[in-house]
């Protein structure tokens, strides 16, 4: 079984961008709502740090133990998670037999980028959270389901579990009786609802042409009324942002396309956009983790935080004039290279020990093939200096319950391993073999635990999903 598990020290992650975004459309098939208008090589979303579960009671489930049914229990809620750059969300996690790491960077994303990517129940998820606590209150969960005496920990747990049997197809059932008819009444009647619309995104993240050119265009996405743009410190004197007609811009509306305007005779080289907004994260956006596998989570309520989103740019006078967008295709189990070439001669260049030619003018979509799970660390390098290097993890599907050590079968509840408390950063990790077990929300024997009291805590599950990282070049 894994544990939730702090760290003494957080691992340093290299400067990265994330790349994202949806393959095309006709590549992906998503049973159910549809998906938000995201496209390949987009850029941006929350940035933000797993903290522990803060409001939770104890739910039951049955586990297989050596053919027979085996009771158990674990604590179900609310998870706080900090944004980088100022804010709060919670969140609840949705892969039942993953394990979690507390202090863990983690990364917005889309479904398609998720373990919800090809699941049919996705938008029913998301009914219940825009129907559930905490976006209802308990006054409001009383008023609505005519479930009375729910406190905020039961409520956090009954949703908790309404949530696993979408997206795990596990049937939790809070101790409370209360919980058990909230859980009861979301089953019934959740719908499916449309995927939101990323925070904050810039597509392409990366975008290339000559030097007396306005180079783009880069679309500003946004849920809030608008996004601050700017040119990141260290590009070249009057390289700066325009809009179609050569205007200079300093905010953006989601949907308005930007462009980089690069003065004839600036010396080839790269720049950087960055484009900011302050806005409350969108209900049902995935949270992927952005360092090692560890559980995914959906978000049921944010703070305003403030969210960045990046793009790369490149230009030369003459020469081949690349750039570069990675994209992970969860439908085919692998990443979509996407390299194109703004220049007038030829671009070479390797990728995984295979080469490939961009002819000039050519935009060129490679897939590469990876098995769940796989790591994979590459580096794509072109003339005037232009070097890219993605590294991440493909994790696209929701884990399953590994085999069990030897126990004695009992048809009466099950307390799993105790957890670390709140506060510590020691693993706790109880021994497991094959594809791991449950990792616990943090339960105790007998007891449902109480938001701010310090009580056994272990994570459930969400499934470890791919992160990619975007190493920007020195100077950028």
């Amino acid at each position: 079984m894994f544990s939730v598990r702090g760290r003494g020290t957080v691992r340093r992650l290299a400067a990265a961008t994330l790349v994202s975004g949806l393959v095309a459309t006709g590549a992906i098939a998503v049973a159910g709502p549809a998906a938000a208008d995201e496209v390949p090589g987009a850029s941006g979303g929350a940035t933000a740090t797993l903290g522990q579960l803060k409001i939770a009671d104890t739910v039951t489930y049955v586990r297989k133990v050596n053919g027979q049914d085996v009771v158990r229990e674990v604590g179900a809620g609310l998870f706080e998670m900090k944004v980088e750059n100022g804010g709060k969300l919670q969140t609840y996690c949705i892969d039942f037999w993953t394990g979690a790491h507390e202090n863990f960077k983690y990364k917005e994303v889309g479904w398609d980028q998720s373990s919800l990517h090809n699941n049919a129940d996705a938008g029913k998820i998301l009914w219940i959270l825009e129907n559930s606590y905490p976006k209802v209150s308990v006054t409001g969960l009383a008023e609505k389901t005519g479930v009375e005496g729910l406190t905020e920990e039961t409520a956090a747990a009954a949703t908790q579990a309404a949530i696993w049997h979408f997206s795990d197809k596990i049937d939790a059932t809070p101790k409370d009786a209360q919980g058990k008819k909230l859980t009861a009444y979301l089953l019934e009647k959740a719908t499916k609802v449309e995927e939101p619309e990323a925070s904050l995104s810039l597509s392409p993240s990366s975008v290339s042409g000559k030097a007396g050119d306005r180079i783009g265009p880069i679309k500003v996405g946004t849920n809030a009324s608008s996004a601050v743009l700017s040119m990141v410190a260290g590009a070249p004197a009057g390289v700066s942002l325009v809009d179609k007609t050569g205007k200079a811009v300093t905010t953006a509306k989601d949907g308005d396309e930007v462009y980089v305007n690069v003065p004839a005779g600036t010396t080839d080289g790269t720049a950087e956009v960055k484009a900011e907004a302050t806005t409350k994260v969108p209900l049902g956006r995935a949270f992927v983790s952005a360092e090692d596998p560890s559980q995914t989570m959906i978000l049921a309520d944010s703070s305003d935080s403030t969210i960045a989103a990046n793009a790369g740019v490149s230009w030369a006078k003459k020469g081949a004039v690349p750039a570069v967008t990675v994209a992970k295709d969860c439908a085919k189990g692998g990443l979509e290279v996407i390299a194109s070439n703004a220049g007038d001669e030829a671009w070479t260049f390797d990728l995984k020990g295979t080469s490939y030619t961009v002819a000039a003018g050519e935009k060129k979509t490679i897939a590469v093939p990876l098995a769940e799970d796989e790591a994979y660390n590459f580096t794509i390098t072109g003339p005037n200096g232009f070097k890219e290097t993605f590294e991440g993890v493909l994790d696209c599907k929701t884990a399953t319950p590994g085999p069990q050590p030897s126990e004695t079968p009992s048809t009466s509840p099950s307390v799993e391993p105790s957890p670390s408390t709140p506060g510590t950063t020691g693993d706790t990790t109880a021994g497991t073999t094959g594809g791991g077990d449950l990792a616990e929300t943090g339960s105790s024997n007998a007891t449902p635990m109480i938001a701010g009291i310090a009580a056994a805590l272990v994570v459930v599950g969400g499934g470890a999903v791919f992160f990619l990282r975007k190493k920007k070049t020195a100077g950028q």
